[in-house]
C-alpha cells in the first residue's frame, strides 16, 4: 500500500488550520498521515491544536523562524520523502478539502498507471466559483491525452499548490520547491519544472474550497498597506518563472506588463502610491542577484 503525506504549511491562522484539519480526518476510503509545518506562530497554534496533535497520524513541526510559504513547503515536502513516504500531498492552512478530495486523485493514480509528475485538483471559493488564484495552466498538446478526458483528467503544465499531489521519485529527480522564494510564485516554478519533465494533470473529480477573504488575484494596486509587503517578493520571482519560459517575446511581455502596473499605480485613487511603486521597482531590481540553488535530497 502507498504511503501518503499531506503537508499544510501554516503561519498564525489557528481557527482556519483548525477547519482543515476536520476535513483531512473525514477522507473517504483512504489511509494517510499529516504533516504540519508551523511557521513559527505566535498565535498559540500549537495549543490551539494540541488534541489533535495526539492522533498517531498527526505530526507536526515548528520551523523556529518564520520561513515563507516557500520555506514551508520546500522544508515539509523534503522531511515527507525522507521518512519514506510514497506520495506529498500539498496545500494551504485555508484549503477545505471534500471527503473523496484524495479517493478522486487515487482513481486518477490508478487510470494514468502512475505515469505522472504531480496531479492537481479542482479549486473552489466558498461560494463555488472558480478560485482565481488556483486555475491551472491548460498543456497546450492536453489533446494528445484527451482519451482521459471522460475521466476529468485533463494535461496541465502548472498549478498551485493548494492541492497538489506529487510522487516522491519526482521530487527526487526535479529537487525541491525554492525556499528563497519565501512567499509568490514558489508553486508556479516547481510545477513548471515538474512538468517540463514528466505529464502532469488536472483531476476535476477531486474537488477542494480554498476558503480566501476574497476571490480576487492579487493586485499591488488595490492591495492594503499591510499586505504590501509580499510585493518586495512577487516581481523578482515572477521575472524568475518567465526567464525559466525563455523567449525573448516572452520576457518583452513581462516587462511591458510591469510597466502598465506602473501606470495603473499612478492611475489610481487613494495614498501610497509611491510606495508601491518602490516597492515594485525595488522587487524587479533584486532580479538581478537572484539566482537561487535548487536544493536535491540526497
Amino acid at each position: 500500500m502507498d504511503k501518503i503525506i499531506a503537508v499544510i504549511v501554516s503561519y498564525n491562522r489557528k481557527k482556519l488550520l483548525k477547519e482543515a484539519l476536520e476535513h483531512l480526518l473525514h477522507q473517504q476510503n483512504v489511509k494517510f498521515d499529516i504533516l504540519i509545518i508551523d511557521n513559527a506562530s505566535t498565535d498559540g497554534t500549537k495549543e490551539y491544536i494540541v488534541d489533535y496533535l495526539q492522533k498517531d497520524n498527526i505530526l507536526y513541526h515548528n520551523t523556529g523562524a518564520n520561513l515563507g510559504g516557500a520555506g514551508g513547503f520546500s522544508l515539509g515536502v523534503k522531511m515527507g520523502v525522507e521518512k519514506g513516504y510514497d506520495y506529498v500531498w500539498i496545500m494551504d492552512d485555508d484549503t477545505m478539502v471534500k471527503e473523496n478530495a484524495l479517493d478522486e486523485l487515487l482513481k486518477a493514480k490508478e487510470i494514468l498507471k502512475g505515469n505522472f509528475g504531480f496531479l492537481c485538483s479542482d479549486v473552489r471559493w466558498i461560494d463555488g466559483s472558480a478560485c482565481a488564484m488556483n486555475v491551472p495552466n491548460i498543456d497546450e498538446n492536453w489533446i494528445q491525452d484527451s482519451a482521459y478526458l471522460e475521466n476529468g483528467i485533463v494535461k496541465v503544465k502548472q498549478c498551485s499548490f493548494v492541492s497538489c499531489f506529487i510522487p516522491s521519485r519526482v521530487v527526487k529527480k526535479v529537487g525541491l520547491p525554492i525556499k528563497e522564494f519565501f512567499i509568490w510564485g514558489d508553486d508556479a516554478e516547481y510545477t513548471k519544472r515538474i512538468s517540463l519533465q514528466y505529464p502532469c494533470y488536472f483531476v476535476a473529480r477531486s474537488k477542494v474550497i480554498h476558503k480566501m477573504l476574497s476571490n480576487t488575484p492579487t493586485d499591488i494596486v488595490a492591495e492594503s498597506s499591510d499586505r504590501l509587503f509580499r510585493y518586495n517578493y512577487a516581481y523578482r520571482n515572477m521575472y524568475y518563472v518567465k526567464k525559466l519560459e525563455g523567449g525573448k517575446l516572452n520576457m518583452l511581455l513581462f516587462y511591458y506588463r510591469t510597466f502598465l502596473e506602473i501606470v495603473r499605480i499612478l492611475k489610481s485613487k487613494g495614498k501610497g502610491k509611491g510606495k508601491k511603486i518602490r516597492i515594485l521597482c525595488k522587487s524587479m531590481h533584486q532580479r538581478k542577484k537572484f539566482h537561487p540553488e535548487i536544493e536535491y535530497i540526497e
